[in-house]
């Protein structure tokens, strides 16, 4: 739980207003003002939840339609084997959009319809720009390598001479 822990924790900020939640994909530089320690428990927990549906729908679809595309790909019904790696990729993302695209949207709708629940719009303020100490590109980068790695590893493991 920590990680979904790290992730909530960045919609919350202190401000001059107060307790301040951001919600992501809301506009820019607007925030909530939160009246109450039972309030900010109550978003943190709607929050967690999201986010845990969230994540379980992109892994779950991701594996769905890998397994999928193995499955149509291992039936050898297409000819030269070179032409199998492009079947699959192709193949696991038509899936991926198809089993990923509808559930998400509804999700993504259901999020932004949720708003008015936790938070009034008299309790609507401007906030400032990043939270201290947060360096948004620099994780994104730092996956963006890391994934690099990983998957560089991974091909030198398949392709060396045995």
């Amino acid at each position: 739980m920590g990680f979904l822990e790290s992730i909530v924790d960045r919609s919350f900020r202190d401000e001059k207003a107060g307790r301040v939640v951001v919600f992501q994909g809301d506009r820019r530089n607007r925030g909530y003002v939160v009246r109450s320690e039972a309030d900010e428990l109550r978003i943190r927990s709607f929050l967690k939840m999201f986010y845990f549906a969230h994540f379980a729908i992109l892994l779950l679809g991701m594996l769905l339609s890998n397994a999928w595309s193995m499955f149509v790909t291992s039936l050898q019904l297409f000819g030269r084997p070179a032409k199998h790696f492009l079947l699959h990729i192709g193949i696991s993302l038509a899936v991926y959009l198809l089993v990923v695209g509808l559930p998400y949207f509804l999700l993504w709708r259901s999020y932004k319809e949720s708003f008015p629940y936790f938070v009034s719009a008299q309790d609507e303020v401007s906030v400032s720009g990043t939270p201290a100490g947060r360096q948004p590109w620099a994780a994104i980068w730092l996956v963006v390598f890391g994934s690099l790695i990983v998957f560089g590893i991974i091909f030198y493991l398949l392709i060396r001479a045995r």
